[in-house]
């Protein structure tokens, strides 16, 4: 089953970058305590998110302080996305964002959002595309793991290998800060 795009959760992703206090602590309310910090810094250090449309397009673009990121977002139940569902769609959509994104020098993110989780953060962060080759999109490109692969090139979302977001968006505070940056 191919992860779906479903727009509650698009505005779920978008609320919680751009900081809307509500649903931040809504959120964030069962998560341990480290990770909950993270997420309530957004309500003070918000993200600008602009939700794309159309088809093949990107659902979300973020931005703070100089850096963007655009983000494709999908939800499911399982475990493991796999891109071959829908008529190879999904791939295709990965293959249009590679292309786009590297001739503009950004990367895109895909956030899985792992539905029906209660006691644990149900987003994580992959990379669609290839690290940007200099920036600070770079350096917080590090950790994130890629969109993985079958033996046939297939996309494949595994849940539990992503990035948590709160782990994303730490790393992003933290490279961007006026002391804590790339060249501290």
């Amino acid at each position: 089953m191919v992860g779906r795009s479903f727009s509650g959760y698009e505005r779920e992703l978008r609320s919680l970058l751009e900081g809307d206090p509500p649903s931040v602590r809504a959120y964030a309310r069962g998560l341990p305590a480290t990770d909950r910090a993270e997420f309530e810094r957004l309500i003070d250090l918000p993200f600008l998110v602009i939700r794309g449309a159309g088809s093949l397009g990107l659902d979300l673009v973020a931005m703070r302080w100089g850096l963007s990121f655009p983000i494709e977002v999908k939800a499911s139940g399982d475990d493991v996305i796999r891109f071959t569902a829908a008529s190879g769609r999904a791939n295709a959509q990965l293959e249009a964002h590679r292309t786009a994104i590297r001739r503009a020098g950004l990367a895109v993110l895909y956030a899985y959002r792992r539905l029906g989780l209660r006691s644990e953060e149900s987003w994580r962060v992959f990379l669609g595309s290839d690290p940007p080759s200099s920036g600070v999109f770079r350096f917080l490109c590090r950790g994130v793991p890629p969109v993985g692969r079958t033996r046939e090139g297939n996309g494949i979302l595994r849940w539990r290998d992503g990035q948590k977001l709160s782990q994303f968006l730490e790393r992003a505070r933290l490279l961007m800060e006026p002391n804590g940056g790339v060249g501290a």
